[in-house]
């Protein structure tokens, strides 16, 4: 089993880079890790190498089984942490320390790059967010501006109303005076 292929036997390495945007930074651990045990196996300290492979198939399985799970990563940054814990305080040799620096850097830049993720997802947010709030409050100050549109054509309408009843009652009155006047005219004629 190569080193490209640990934990993604099934897919093509290029998909995996795609799905995974992790992908270089873990499969240079993998890498130091290999290597690691190539020493180990050349220095032949076969009780430690045991311990090693076993944590390290262990680990294996677990990423592999995590690479679907986005929540996951917690989970594999502690465990890593104990492996670096535990590595340290079996007081091996100098490469191995350089090796366990080499890691402890890379899951450094590994966090840093989550973290400046995360602060541009946050950014992105409060931007989406502004914008939906000035949008909103625009929408509300043209509904406002439509309202008081209504209630002034509403009111000009009434006062327009008012003024031809008004009128309206004012021929009213002058009819019914001319019908007055031509009838009493009549009256006297009459007479």
């Amino acid at each position: 089993m190569g080193v490209g292929d640990v934990g993604c036997e099934t897919m093509e390495p290029e998909a995996t880079r795609q799905q995974f945007p992790f992908y270089n930074e873990l499969q240079a651990i993998f890498a130091a890790r290999m290597q690691r045990m190539l020493w180990a196996e050349a220095e032949g300290g076969s009780k430690k190498k045991g311990v090693q492979l076993s944590s390290e198939d262990e680990e294996e399985g677990n990423e592999e089984s995590e690479g679907d799970h986005k929540g996951s990563t917690s989970r594999k940054k502690k465990k890593k942490g104990k492996m670096v814990i535990g590595g340290g305080s079996g007081g091996g040799g100098g490469g191995n320390n350089s090796n366990l620096e080499n890691l402890k850097e890379i899951m450094e830049e590994f966090m840093r790059q989550q973290m400046q993720m995360e602060a541009q997802w946050m950014e992105a947010f409060e931007a989406r967010e502004n914008e939906r709030r000035l949008k909103e409050i625009e929408w509300r100050q043209t509904m406002e501006a439509l309202e008081n549109e209504r209630i002034i054509m509403d009111q000009r309408w009434r006062e327009r109303e008012e003024q031809r009843r008004i009128r309206e009652d004012v021929r009213a009155d002058k009819r019914d005076a001319l019908i007055t006047a031509l009838l009493n005219k009549l009256r006297r004629e009459e007479m």
